[in-house]
Parts: C-alpha cells; sequence; structure tokens
C-alpha cells in the first residue's frame, strides 16, 4: 500500500448543517464543496476535505479520538479566532520545536482542534 496524502478529516457533530456553519467561521479562507449528488458538502483547504457528519451510534462526539492540528501563520491570532467562535482551550499553549508552540481547543460540539504555529 502507497500512501499519497490525507484526503479528508471527518468531524462528528449532532448536526451536520450547524457544524459546516461553524467551521465555515473557523476556517474563512476553506472553499464551500457541493455534491449534488450526494445531498453533500463539506469544505476543502489546502486539497483537503473537512467532511461535517452526524454523529450516530458508530461514531460519536468528543475528545477521546484523533485530533487534527493545523499549521497556522500566527499561533495568537488563530488561537484568539476560534476562541471568540466559541472553542475552549484543552491543552494550554506548550512550546515545540523550531520555535513553534502548540495547543488544543474544543469546538463547541466537543471535538478536539490542534493548533501549531509561531
Amino acid at each position: 500500500m502507497k500512501i499519497k496524502a490525507i484526503s479528508a478529516i471527518m468531524i462528528h457533530v449532532p448536526d451536520w448543517k450547524e457544524g459546516l456553519a461553524w467551521y465555515e467561521k473557523a476556517f474563512p479562507e476553506a472553499k464551500r464543496i457541493s455534491y449534488p449528488e450526494f445531498s453533500f458538502e463539506c469544505l476543502e483547504i489546502n486539497g483537503i476535505q473537512i467532511e461535517i457528519v452526524n454523529a450516530d451510534e458508530k461514531v460519536g462526539i468528543g475528545s477521546f479520538g484523533v485530533a487534527v492540528d493545523w499549521e497556522v501563520e500566527c499561533f495568537d491570532n488563530a488561537l484568539k479566532h476560534l476562541v471568540e467562535l466559541g472553542a475552549t482551550l484543552y491543552r494550554e499553549p506548550m512550546k515545540i520545536e523550531y520555535g513553534k508552540k502548540m495547543c488544543k481547543l474544543k469546538d463547541p460540539f466537543g471535538n478536539l482542534i490542534g493548533l501549531r504555529g509561531k
């Protein structure tokens, strides 16, 4: 098996339309993509689809699973932006390699978002 790249990140929320609207504000540079033949919409950023889907009995909501870390140009600005949208700090910022910082936030639905940057 040869891995080419990450193609999509699925984020499970109680209501996908509400979740999509929040993530569209959280990542304003993302482009909304519509697949009418599947009655499906998602966001795309840097070639990766952010797929906001309804949670169900197989995949729930919460901070007990995988968390994606996003590389940002300005860590402090990105952190402030997400907090202003209703995300809450989950793991305090810490210093990491190459003079960067990282932290984890919870989105309003209970899922984790990681930030990394200077």
